[in-house]
């Protein structure tokens, strides 16, 4: 990248209330720009100023996936067919990515497709938060920033002065990230072993540690239906645990989940702002990543390193 081009921020719609904290934290404005909805639901989005050398960073969550990636691809060719120097995607919810691998026969590997078209689309650079598996990284052909939100969280973490502490992972594909978290807290770990029938369905669960008279903290990148955390916050209090709170990167919060997460005895569930909430709780609490972001924007841009800016730990 060229320190010596100017800079201009886009967003997608949907993630506009993010980009605006993001450019406000960099100390810019956000450019202008406007979306053409046709009757048939096609839409045209249209950047409303130059780009002609510059360097563009197009901001955008992909949730729901479909329509959010797809008006990020037509952003990206409008930039690249109006002559930006450089095309950069920060994508803090990558949708898609629980399909990393074929887990049966005859199934795709969503993700890869997805960075196959953003390869295709014309991006230079990919800045994204907690991948639901580090692998993705892999199925880019151009630099990845894979930024961790365990800067935010572990600070809150030790801000709660809560005693025996246990992490938790509410599954075996997690262990990896709580164990990071342990070792950094200096506490225990236990897992979750779970048992799926068909998707968003838990048909067995188990819990693999000891929790008794523990303060139990679950660590998971999303939480989607809040079934399997809901689930088990309520048997670990059944085994003896004083009190159990969630804290995920993305708040997917899906179908049920509000409900789920309101009549649980979950004490509170801690997210980002990487997905905008569709309703008020008073069980969730947000914390932005808007400062993180631009601060790596802006090491990014200036060729400086971030590996002291975009991880306190790494799973």
């Amino acid at each position: 990248m060229s320190a010596n081009s100017p800079i201009k921020f886009f967003s997608g719609e949907s993630s506009r209330y993010l980009a605006e904290q993001i450019v406000e934290n960099y100390g810019v404005k956000l450019g202008a720009s406007s979306l053409q909805k046709f009757s048939d639901g096609e839409f045209q989005p249209s950047l409303d100023e130059t780009v002609r050398g510059h360097q563009v960073f197009i901001i955008q969550s992909t949730f729901p996936p479909i329509e959010n990636f797809f008006e990020m691809l037509l952003m990206v060719d409008a930039a690249r067919r109006a002559s930006a120097y450089k095309v950069n995607v920060v994508i803090p919810y990558f949708g898609f990515a629980r399909q990393d691998r074929k887990d049966k026969a005859r199934v795709p590997i969503g993700a890869k497709l997805m960075a196959d078209l953003l390869a295709a689309s014309g991006i230079d650079r990919v800045m994204t938060m907690d991948l639901h598996t580090d692998q993705i990284q892999g199925f880019f052909n151009v630099p990845v920033d894979h930024v961790y939100a365990s800067a935010l969280f572990v600070d809150f973490i030790e801000s709660l002065n809560l005693e025996n502490i246990v992490v938790a992972s509410p599954d075996m594909g997690g262990t990896k990230r709580a164990n990071a978290y342990s070792k950094f807290l200096d506490c225990p770990m236990v897992l979750c072993h779970k048992a799926r029938e068909k998707a968003n369905e838990v048909s067995d669960l188990r819990i693999i540690g000891e929790v008794e008279d523990r303060n139990i903290i679950i660590m998971d990148d999303m939480i989607d239906t809040a079934g399997t955390v809901t689930q088990v916050a309520e048997m670990m209090l059944e085994q003896g645990a004083k009190s159990v709170r969630a804290i995920a990167t993305h708040p997917v919060l899906s179908g049920p989940a509000y409900e789920r997460i309101d009549n649980s005895c979950l004490e509170e569930v801690v997210v980002t702002d990487s997905i905008p909430l569709k309703q008020k709780s008073d069980k969730i609490r947000v914390l932005s990543i808007a400062n993180l972001f631009a601060d790596v924007i802006r090491k990014v841009y200036n060729h400086q390193s971030i590996s002291t800016v975009f991880q306190k730990i790494k799973k």
